[in-house]
């Protein structure tokens, strides 16, 4: 199987191209320690990656309050407090996985058209891409308040594909999540899961991409 005939690679970013759970993990447990909270460990929070920031926040006071009843004033002074750390150690600990940075580059010889498509709020993307130093392998992103609906809704594939200028049968998205997979199924898209992501500790199989690989860098192999 090859995609060379793709013009456009959308891909999920956190779990996919870095792993940002450790700054995810200080961000949340500086919020929690401000209600005078236990912390949570980097495995604790990394279940509540993928649906967007505040659901994130939302999980993590749950499970360090054991309550299931947050209100929604608590959920939103504890989303201000949480944004506000993570605005200040963006990327200090995040990386990016084994070949990511070798076949991005591969990508981009080859002339294929890459965008970033992701649950993560608008405002942390770039920061990323610029101390990473990764920014120019794409072409747009777009994060869960760009648009009125996020992933898995098709809004946010379609919505790339329109602006690049291509069709869904030239685009395909590449993820580690059920709403990365879901989120392509949505749209009619063909889908490119990855198992060493996030993914609710869910096998990324069971949600039926197109193609399931272990290794970032076996894209090469693909386009």
């Amino acid at each position: 199987m090859n995609y060379k005939d793709k013009e456009l690679i959308i891909f999920d970013f956190d779990g996919t191209l870095i792993n940002s759970i450790p700054d995810l993990t200080l961000a949340i447990n500086k919020m929690l320690s401000h209600y005078k909270l236990l912390p949570l460990t980097v495995e604790q929070v990394t279940p509540f990656v993928g649906n967007g920031a505040k659901p994130l926040v939302r999980r993590s006071l749950e499970l360090s309050m054991q309550n299931k009843n947050i209100s929604e004033v608590l959920l939103n002074d504890a989303f201000d407090i949480y944004f506000s750390a993570y605005k200040e150690d963006t990327c200090v600990d995040t990386f990016m996985y084994p070949g990511v940075l070798e076949t991005l580059n591969d990508l981009d010889n080859k002339g294929y058209n890459m965008v970033i498509c992701t649950n993560k709020p608008l405002d942390f993307i770039e920061p990323i891409l610029d101390t990473l130093e990764i920014k120019q392998f794409f072409k747009d992103w777009i994060g869960e308040n760009s648009l009125p609906q996020k992933k898995p809704n098709a809004a946010p594939l379609l919505h790339l594909v329109d602006t690049q200028g291509t069709s869904v049968e030239k685009s395909i998205m590449v993820g580690d999540s059920k709403n990365d997979i879901l989120a392509a199924h949505n749209a009619n898209m063909e889908s490119i899961g990855l198992t060493y992501g996030y993914n609710y500790n869910e096998n990324i199989a069971d949600n039926n991409p197109t193609l399931v690989l272990d290794d970032f860098s076996e894209l090469q192999n693909l386009f």
